[in-house]
């Protein structure tokens, strides 16, 4: 008689693991990924100040670093999967990665305010491609777990502005904003490498490409929604990369804790979204009028409490947004996901662009308050839209 063994083998990096034995490794890489081209982006908010001053420029426009990260992926996110169609999304991710490391490093040497844009724009085009194609990379990874991939990559947002931007503040007062970049640039780096070493192959889709893409633009529910995801980016983003300055204004020793507390509402808002999420269009219609009144709130405070509740309302309302927008998109295109995908990441782009430069214009000739009001009226416009949009049930 003969006898077999069984031998069980774990599989190696790069290669997707059994149905039977799931792991969630690879969505805490993206979610880590997610986290530092997050902070990457937002880094200048926490260090403007002293940024401004070292290259010689307005904080207004010193705000403009983050305009330029914005302009870039406006244009990468829509012709990264056109250009690279076939390539597979696990090398493209590990990339997109490695060069926001170098992004970043361009920025912490960047001895002109010209050279620092440069590193900005490499930003851009590493992050929208890393957005676009991360979401599906962890469904890929994780099939049947849409909600809870979409959560965690947020709460990758909400950790980076938690404990990153924050931190990258105490370090930007402590050392200088340029050795703050330059130790992103390591743990981006780093990312890059256990991205690597777990995400499992992930083949693009068949019909990836032009032709995606221009199937998803005749969807003309997915196209409203895009124009929501605007109105509420914008929003955001003509307000928060002053966000330090609005603080200051009230009190300026409490500028750190400030910012932990806008984080630590992000944090409370991504996991609460991932719960809610089953109630779609009410969320999405809810969270942008929750941050117009964080905005107004924030507008008009004269006291620590008053700003403390405020700045704690927009990191709730503003996390929850990446959350349900994700989910929105790809279930209004199920077909075409990683096209609504890429159309969601330039909405933010586009919408991040022309909100951090009206902000830095408005800032530098009103003061810091209209930026918000005009963030709270565009946050109210996007409420009223996604009230009225229906949402096909899953």
């Amino acid at each position: 008689m003969s006898t077999s063994t069984t031998t069980t083998t774990r599989p190696g990096p790069g290669v997707a693991p059994s149905s039977d034995n799931p792991t969630w490794t690879p969505v805490v890489a993206l979610s880590f990924g997610i986290a530092m081209v997050v902070l990457s982006e937002f880094l200048p908010a926490g260090v403007l100040p002293a940024l401004a001053a070292d290259v010689g420029v307005s904080e207004g426009t010193a705000g403009l670093a983050v305009a330029a990260t914005a302009i870039a992926g406006a244009f990468t996110a829509p012709s990264i999967a056109v250009l690279l169609p076939r390539a597979d999304r696990r090398t493209v991710l590990v990339t997109l990665l490695a060069l926001a490391a170098v992004s970043n490093l361009a920025v912490a040497v960047a001895p002109s305010f010209a050279v620092l844009l440069v590193g900005r724009l490499l930003l851009g085009i590493a992050l929208a491609g890393y957005w676009s194609f991360a979401f599906g990379a962890g469904t890929s990874a994780v099939p049947g777990k849409d909600r809870v991939v979409s959560s965690a990559l947020a709460f990758g947002t909400s950790i980076s502005t938690v404990v990153g931007i924050p931190v990258a503040s105490v370090i930007g007062d402590a050392v200088g904003w340029r050795a703050t970049f330059g130790g992103v640039a390591v743990l981006t780096a780093l990312g890059a490498v256990v991205l690597a070493l777990t995400l499992p192959s992930v083949p693009a889709h068949p019909t990836a490409g032009l032709r995606m893409l221009t199937a998803a633009l005749r969807n003309r529910r997915l196209l409203a929604g895009i124009a929501c995801v605007v109105l509420v980016a914008f929003a955001n983003f003509t307000a928060y990369p002053y966000i330090r300055i609005a603080i200051e204004r009230v009190d300026p020793s409490t500028t750190t804790w400030m910012l932990l507390a806008w984080g630590l509402g992000g944090a409370v808002g991504t996991v609460l979204a991932g719960v809610l999420a089953r109630w779609l269009r009410p969320l999405a219609a809810t969270a942008p009028l929750a941050l117009a009144a964080a905005l107004v709130l924030t507008a008009f405070a004269s006291t620590v409490p008053v700003l403390a509740v405020a700045v704690v309302l927009w990191g709730l309302s503003m996390s929850m947004v990446p959350v349900f927008s994700q989910l929105w998109v790809t279930r209004v295109e199920r077909e075409r996901a990683e096209s609504a995908m890429s159309l969601q990441v330039t909405a933010f782009q586009v919408a991040i662009t022309a909100g951090s430069s009206l902000g830095g214009a408005l800032l530098d000739g009103h003061g810091v308050r209209p930026l918000m009001l005009v963030g709270a009226a565009a946050a109210v416009a996007a409420g009223l839209g996604w009230a009225v949009l229906r949402v096909p049930r899953r």
